[in-house]
């Protein structure tokens, strides 16, 4: 016959079982057939391609795989036929997703800068040097338009010293509209301002120079709130519930992150393998000018909600009308 357990075993018993059966302390699942990582051309998907290349999601997933995409239109579609799991994102179009009924999850905020004001005009120093003159762009409708329109308003920049925009196909068509003369200065993202000057190195003719981060004429415009969050990693439909899968993705991110800025040639060769039309010698130098730092959105929401309350008061539909609930930030 059994002796009946004491007391003092059967609670430990108990609270054992509780342990176990709490929540993000179970046994971790099965792995899953697949996971893709997506991510466009721009530092904040290079620690995707070093998790990829790593293996860092191996217990997770049999097969990990990383899909470019070059603009937020297909990033929309990814998302949208559910072909990517977790992406790099404008932080706005998660907010965009979640305030319209979908269940996704921003996991962290890992780009604070990428955009440059760049000019082959000697006398352009400054974005005030701007005042009328044209300013060639790639962003029409995205987060980067939306944060150079406030941006030129706060700085006075409007009606007759609003500069004149002209829109470029994309940032190859915006590097030869420079290079050619057909244009003098342009805003652009890394690695494409890394790239113009690569190669007009090694043609000759008028240098572009950097005038200015958008980021740091941010800070000087707004400096209640200096900081700029623009892009992160989201977790699409399909995978936000899982909350375990979720962590570990954002905690390989950060690892990821953090290697890449101490090792911006080594994190360059990688990412050359997967976007093999940027040299890697202009992805390393767009690493070492980007603000590669790795957070996670729930430590950063009041910055997130900044940037999303001055949104709302211009474009509203650019964040889907309102602020995302507080279960939209974090792993």
């Amino acid at each position: 016959m059994r002796e009946p357990l004491r007391p003092s075993y059967r609670l430990a018993r108990l609270c054992l079982l509780a342990i176990l059966l709490a929540p993000g302390l179970s046994a971790q699942a099965a792995p899953r057939d697949r996971l893709v990582l997506a991510g466009p051309t721009a530092a904040v998907s290079f620690p995707l391609i070093h998790m990829v290349e790593t293996g860092a999601l191996s217990g997770w997933a049999d097969k990990v795989e990383f899909r470019h995409w070059k603009n937020p239109d297909q990033l929309r579609v990814l998302l949208a036929k559910q072909e990517a799991d977790f992406s790099a994102t404008p932080v706005n179009l998660p907010a965009i997703m979640a305030n319209r009924g979908m269940p996704v999850r921003l996991l962290n905020v890992s780009v604070w800068g990428l955009l440059w004001f760049v000019s082959t005009d000697p006398d352009v120093r400054s974005i005030a040097d701007l005042a009328g003159k044209p300013l060639l762009t790639t962003f029409q409708r995205d987060l980067p338009a939306l944060l150079l329109e406030r941006l030129l308003d706060a700085q006075g920049l409007a009606g007759e010293r609003a500069p004149r925009i002209r829109h470029a196909r994309d940032a190859q068509d915006a590097i030869a509209l420079l290079l050619t003369g057909e244009a003098n200065s342009a805003l652009l993202p890394e690695p494409s301002v890394s790239l113009l000057l690569a190669q007009n190195a090694r043609r000759g003719g008028t240098a572009p120079h950097r005038v200015q981060s958008l980021e740091a004429a941010w800070r000087e415009t707004f400096p209640e709130h200096p900081d700029l969050p623009q892009a992160g990693i989201m977790a699409n439909a399909g995978v936000a519930g899982d909350r375990a899968l979720g962590e570990a993705v954002a905690r390989e991110y950060d690892r990821s992150a953090r290697w890449c800025k101490a090792e911006p040639a080594e994190c360059a060769r990688l990412a050359h393998k997967h976007l093999d039309f940027l040299p890697a010698e202009a992805i390393e130098a767009s690493i070492r000018v980007t603000r590669l730092e790795s957070r996670d959105a729930l430590a950063v929401r009041p910055a997130l909600e900044a940037l999303y309350g001055l949104i709302l008061r211009h474009n509203p539909e650019a964040v889907g009308g309102r602020l995302p609930d507080a279960g939209f930030y974090g792993p």
